[in-house]
């Protein structure tokens, strides 16, 4: 369960945010004071800071200041009045996720938090790699195979550099870990991290999420707004899915890799930007570019060193050992002993497809180990777990045997077993007990 700390003097607005959030599943912690607030951070750190602008003693300002020297990936929300809107776009600046101002809308507030919550995550749940399964307590890039130790070198090298990286792969393979991984290990690691999925937010809205936009830019523009290139300031930025970026937001992507300036929208301004750029892509990019519908300048910008995460089915023998992490790490979410896995069952996930690569397998077996029952994942467990599509096909194909396997063990566990005479390979079910003449 998150934890989060509300800093704000008014004892109505606290008592009614802190009611809201309990009811969205969250554990809440409050303070009146920024000297209140930064007392219970340094007894325990929270996952989430709501922080009011307006405070007694010691400002909302100056308590954010104090939070950020001691605590830099804690991810703090500012809630302001518009009166005091550049107050926020400052802190904004520093390093604050984000500011709200006050009336507030609760479902934006709500899917704020979220965000927020998700940044801190990525920026402060270490990603380990080369790792296995049983030594990693966190999320990790496992695999043995030639393919993956390229992708550590990869990782390895490009880390140390501010080189614009592009991580391609199918869906599922595993890109955002590995763009955390260079994160984690680069140089920005103490500044933010912030993902932007281009398919998840309407091409409307997408311009100004990256960019901002000033005060009247549109109908409902009240203030000014910093966009997310300008909040991760002298950090990290993954651009997911970019290849489905518009056209028109390529340009000004462009504009950013070269001159590392940006322009809010509705505004004349050129704005000096410090961020490094990772993209990332299930996309054909080079279709794209002769279709006309992805730009060859901005492609050869975003490809100073590109990874290429491997298809599940291009490595096959990390199967085993990403079935011992998912099982071990879901086992321990649950609750639960870890039941194992039978062998025929693991030579069938070996053999599958996998068209959702790693996300896939990792959601088969999760659904698999809640409806287990103890007993080592089998066949029917799998099968029941993919609900019947295509690669439960392939599994009904095997259940058969798998019966078989099954009803052999069954009588070797009851009945007497006699070997056939003059034969030593060969042996025979005696069913009952040899009579005795």
């Amino acid at each position: 369960m998150n934890t989060i700390l509300i800093i704000d003097d008014d004892d109505q607005l606290r008592i009614s945010f802190e009611r809201l959030l309990k009811e969205e599943g969250y554990h809440i912690r409050t303070a009146a004071s920024g000297e209140a607030g930064i007392r219970m951070i340094k007894e325990s750190v929270p996952d989430l800071v709501i922080l009011d602008l307006r405070l007694p003693g010691m400002n909302g300002l100056e308590t954010f200041r104090q939070i950020h020297q001691f605590e830099q990936k804690l991810p703090v929300i500012i809630m302001t009045a518009y009166g005091t809107t550049d107050t926020a776009i400052e802190a904004t600046k520093m390093g604050a996720f984000d500011y709200v101002t006050k009336p507030f809308d609760i479902p934006q507030m709500l899917s704020t938090i979220r965000q927020a919550l998700e940044a801190g995550r990525f920026m402060r749940s270490p990603v380990d790699m080369d790792v296995s399964p049983d030594k990693t307590h966190g999320e990790a890039i496992i695999g043995k195979s030639p393919p993956m130790q390229e992708v550590y070198k990869a990782i390895g090298r490009v880390s140390a550099t501010d080189a614009t990286v592009l991580i391609r792969g199918e869906s599922g393979s595993g890109k955002e870990l590995a763009a955390r991984a260079i994160y984690q290990h680069s140089t920005r690691s103490e500044k933010p991290f912030l993902v932007i999925n281009c398919v998840a937010i309407p091409d409307t809205l997408l311009e100004s999420e990256l960019f901002g936009y000033e005060k009247g830019a549109f109908t409902g523009a009240n203030h000014r707004r910093v966009g997310k290139i300008e909040q991760a300031s002298g950090g990290t930025v993954l651009l997911d899915e970019i290849g489905d970026m518009p056209l028109n937001l390529q340009a000004k992507m462009l504009r950013l890799l070269q001159e590392k300036s940006i322009e809010r929208l509705g505004g004349r301004e050129t704005i000096p930007v410090d961020v490094r750029i990772v993209a990332a892509t299930n996309r054909d990019l080079e279709h794209l570019i002769a279709s006309g519908q992805f730009r060859e300048d901005l492609y050869y910008r975003l490809k100073v060193i590109t990874i290429w995460l491997p298809s599940l089915r291009d490595r096959t023998g990390d199967v085993p050992l990403l079935a011992d992490y998912f099982l071990t790490r879901f086992s321990a979410e649950l609750g639960i002993e870890n039941p194992g896995i039978s062998r025929e069952t693991l030579s069938m996930l070996v053999s599958s497809p996998w068209p959702g690569n790693i996300r896939e397998l990792s959601n088969t077996l999760q659904k698999a180990l809640i409806f287990n029952r103890g007993a080592p994942l089998s066949l029917a467990d799998i099968t029941h777990a993919t609900g019947g599509d295509a690669k439960s096909h392939h599994l009904n194909e095997n259940a058969c045997d798998d019966n078989i396997r099954a009803w052999i063990r069954s009588l070797a566990e009851s009945h007497r077993w006699k070997p056939i005479p003059g034969r030593q390979t060969a042996w025979h079910v005696q069913a009952y007990p040899p009579r005795q003449d």
